[in-house]
């Protein structure tokens, strides 16, 4: 990990990950899967997102409160061709039950709009479950507002593979 960095809070710090983290950020990923009862669709492993970390192709942040990491986001950088501009894309965002309601979790969300922002991003973005009303109660305090007509589509890697044995058909 790097160097602390300060919050408003003197019992609260965060740190830029890096990929010596991958296992805890792994860890990290495996608990808020938990939380959302989705573990069984977590794949990454250390190595793959040591890889990711390594590539530049996303950053993480730790949370730390009196000595103990409590908290965790992954992040990368996206772009909006409607819009024509660059934004961050929080892709996993969690606090420890054992410390919600201290405002850890706002501090964290104001570090990254600044961080968006000194790296030339317009924009903020992320997803939520929408049966997640206490992250949902969160999120528009801070002021977000949601795109309910929008939905995340994905192709596994399975899918990916059957469309390029149809392309290379063709």
């Amino acid at each position: 990990m790097k160097i602390p960095i300060s919050t408003q809070n003197p019992d609260f710090s965060l740190q830029m990950a890096t990929p010596k983290d991958a296992n805890l950020i792994v860890t990290f990923i495996k608990k808020l899967a938990k939380y959302q009862k989705m573990e069984e669709l977590v794949t990454t492993t250390p190595i793959r997102m040591e890889k990711l970390l390594k590539e530049k192709l996303g950053e993480a942040i730790f949370g730390i409160y009196q000595g103990d990491i409590i908290a965790f986001a992954y992040f990368h950088q996206k772009s909006s061709a409607f819009t024509g501009r660059k934004g961050l894309y929080i892709d996993v965002f969690f606090v420890d039950d054992c410390v919600r309601g201290k405002g850890l979790g706002k501090i964290i969300f104001q570090y990254l709009t600044k961080y968006s922002q000194d790296i030339g991003c317009e924009y903020l973005e992320w997803v939520c479950l929408d049966w997640n009303k206490p992250a949902i109660k969160f999120y528009e305090k801070l002021g977000a507002n949601c795109i309910d007509s929008l939905r995340i589509y994905r192709l596994s890697p399975e899918a990916l593979s059957l469309n390029v044995k149809e392309f290379e058909q063709n």
